[in-house]
């Protein structure tokens, strides 16, 4: 199958790739190495993780015309659409910079994709759209609008593009909820990555709140439930890819402790934007494309600590 992955170069999307190679599909990706983290690093885990000798289309997907042009020369079977700026704490500093590259782009993809013939368009969207609704399984129609950060009310923006594109033109649509995804190459940004970091280095960590839970799930279960969705059945959809099990802050902290004894935690208050609780409701995934996610959380973590030691240090 001839695929396209916009966002390809990125944490998922490399990992994307990577299996989807591992199946025989013809690859290509759409990156435009935005600075948000390092793109030398983004070089290297695109390297790292699919040998790096696939075609990568270097445009900014905010220009219409040029996504078009490439989306009518590749003539693509089905669409991954990962490309996104993310990060909560960053979207309530530049919240217009989220309406473009996580609304506007993804508008041009779906329009692209669209006059190009494509027969399926698979999104990256987030748990961040159910906003705070407490510590319970968060089924795909719990989604409400009432989001509490400008990130998540871009992601929830985009999926009713989605809708609405599909809906013009014909193609089959899935959407994917992420829910805190974490692994080797993880984005440095996020909390997992960044406790490794630090500790590595016998550094301190800071903790935001200490009443949280996420449902983190490992890389490898989110990628192997992505390309299972390619052959499912049925039409426009939304589903969930979490573990269905949420971990406290207290359980992650215990759990970093047994890999750094020293660990040294500072806390500080609960930052604006972030949500209480996340908790996957994955029955929905499961039934339709057989999702099932099989790393456990001290599994993963245990290799995620594993790959920074020797990448990291």
């Amino acid at each position: 199958m001839k695929i396209l992955v916009t966002g390809g170069a990125g944490f998922i999307g490399s990992h994307l790739v990577a299996k989807l190679l591992s199946f025989g599909h013809n690859v290509a990706v759409v990156d435009n190495f935005h600075p948000y983290y390092s793109v030398e690093r983004k070089n290297r885990q695109f390297r790292e993780l699919t040998g790096g000798s696939l075609p990568v289309y270097r445009i900014d997907l905010l220009d219409g015309e040029k996504t078009e042009e490439l989306f009518r020369r590749y003539q693509p079977d089905c669409v991954y659409h990962l490309a996104a700026l993310p990060g909560v704490p960053n979207s309530l500093l530049k919240p217009l910079d989220y309406v473009d590259y996580d609304i506007k782009a993804t508008i041009n993809v779906l329009k692209a994709s669209g006059e190009a013939g494509v027969g399926h368009v698979l999104f990256a969207s987030s748990s961040s759209v159910y906003g705070n609704q407490g510590n319970v399984p968060l089924k795909e129609e719990m989604a409400t609008g009432e989001v509490v950060s400008p990130y998540a009310a871009a992601k929830y923006g985009a999926e009713s593009f989605c809708h609405a594109y599909a809906h013009l033109f014909g193609y089959q649509m899935t959407i994917f909820r992420y829910f805190t995804v974490y692994g080797p190459w993880g984005r440095p940004d996020m909390a997992i990555s960044k406790f490794i970091r630090h500790l590595l280095h016998d550094e301190e960590i800071v903790v935001y709140g200490t009443q949280t839970a996420r449902d983190y799930t490992f890389v490898d279960d989110v990628v192997n439930g992505m390309v299972a969705a390619l052959g499912r059945r049925g039409g426009n959809d939304v589903f969930n890819l979490g573990s269905g099990r949420p971990i406290t802050m207290e359980r992650l902290l215990q759990e970093l402790r047994t890999h750094f004894p020293t660990m040294k935690v500072r806390y500080a208050p609960e930052r604006k934007g972030d949500v209480k609780a996340t908790w996957a409701d994955i029955m929905k995934a499961e039934r339709a494309f057989g999702y099932k996610p099989s790393v456990t959380f001290e599994d993963g973590l245990a290799r995620t600590i594993e790959w920074a030691r020797a990448y990291e240090t």
